[in-house]
């Protein structure tokens, strides 16, 4: 096989594996936040906190063992705007909190027939588009090239200090995540919470490793679910025209992997809105994710455990903002 084959069936075979955990376990990170914020255990957020833990750890280990090179990815650009990338953030937040999950999370969810995560899907991979390369892309590269900047580095250094950063975040993680608790059962979220850190070092590898090639090389990257999901959908209309790349393979793999671990638990049947209320909460929620996904240059997972696994500073920045959008919209469901 040539390495773009070779590239595709890793893509495949790591979104298979992301739905099938993600249907296993529920994983996401907006029920682990919801469950915090609610006085609730938050095992969720345990597990996603072991799986930034662990794809820390994988992804800096590779690094630095010079198998993958994390200067050719999305997340060292060399600049980036300070207003559009916490801006998008924030949106992306508030829309995964309108929609009760990320598209990461709506992908297994359409595994097992939810409907409202295909609504939300359309709207999060089209509102993708439309700021990267539609209507809104002349807007969005002109706020862009009156608020960009250039810092002097994109993330932490190499060297002893950021070996200990990588490490000292690696065990604050693993106390968060491992630490004794009164009552409740958290295994299955710890378990998804390493199987999902292990799969960011997996796509690290494929596309950075299986992908390398002097003349037509793969762009370095791992999960994340904004841009692929939109390019997925232009796949499925111009299949002729358009060539398969890693994200639509890992897309592909998330939905049969969801698909075929609902079957065989019998959890698999379709959902639609309860309300005809919900369904533009759920709109808006996509738009918002798509549109914040693309300023932000990922979503919960893109930025969230892709990107902080590099270390990057755009990516905490993105990161971040996400979680405070959630939290925005959480506070005003409780007013």
């Amino acid at each position: 096989m040539t390495h773009i084959q070779l590239v595709l069936w890793a893509g495949l075979a790591i979104g298979l594996a992301f739905g099938v955990c993600g249907q296993i376990s529920g994983f996401c990170l907006h029920r682990g936040l919801t469950e915090i914020w609610s006085g609730k255990h938050g095992y969720k957020l345990h597990g996603f906190a072991i799986a930034l833990a662990v794809a820390l750890a994988g992804t800096q280990l590779l690094a630095g063992a010079g198998v993958i090179d994390l200067t050719k990815s999305l997340y060292y650009m060399p600049s980036y705007s300070w207003l559009l990338v916490p801006l998008g953030g924030l949106m992306f937040g508030y829309g995964m909190s309108l929609a009760n999950g990320c598209g990461a999370r709506a992908l297994v969810l359409l595994g097992q027939g939810n409907l409202r995560s295909l609504v939300v899907l359309l709207c999060l991979g089209i509102a993708a588009y439309m700021t990267l390369t539609g209507l809104l892309a002349p807007l969005r590269l002109w706020v862009a090239e009156h608020t960009t900047f250039s810092p002097q580095s994109v993330a932490i250094p190499a060297g002893l200090p950021h070996h200990i950063i990588t490490w000292v975040a690696v065990a604050l993680l693993f106390w968060f995540a491992l630490r004794p608790r009164e009552s409740g059962h958290r295994r299955a979220d710890l378990l998804s919470g390493v199987v999902m850190g292990l799969l960011i070092a997996a796509g690290w590898v494929a596309t950075g490793w299986l992908g390398a090639d002097d003349f037509d090389p793969i762009p370095v990257t791992s999960l994340t679910f904004v841009a692929p999901i939109g390019d997925t959908i232009q796949y499925a209309m111009i299949a002729t025209g358009m060539s398969l790349r890693f994200g639509i393979a890992v897309v592909f793999g998330v939905v049969a992997g969801s698909f075929f671990t609902a079957l065989l638990s019998r959890t698999c049947r379709l959902e639609g809105f309860d309300t005809a209320r919900q369904m533009p909460r759920y709109v808006l929620g996509g738009l918002l994710m798509g549109s914040g996904g693309a300023l932000a240059f990922g979503c919960s997972i893109g930025q969230g455990l892709t990107g902080l696994s590099t270390l990057a500073y755009s990516s905490m920045i993105a990161a971040a903002a996400i979680v405070v959008g959630a939290r925005l919209n959480h506070i005003r469901l409780r007013a």
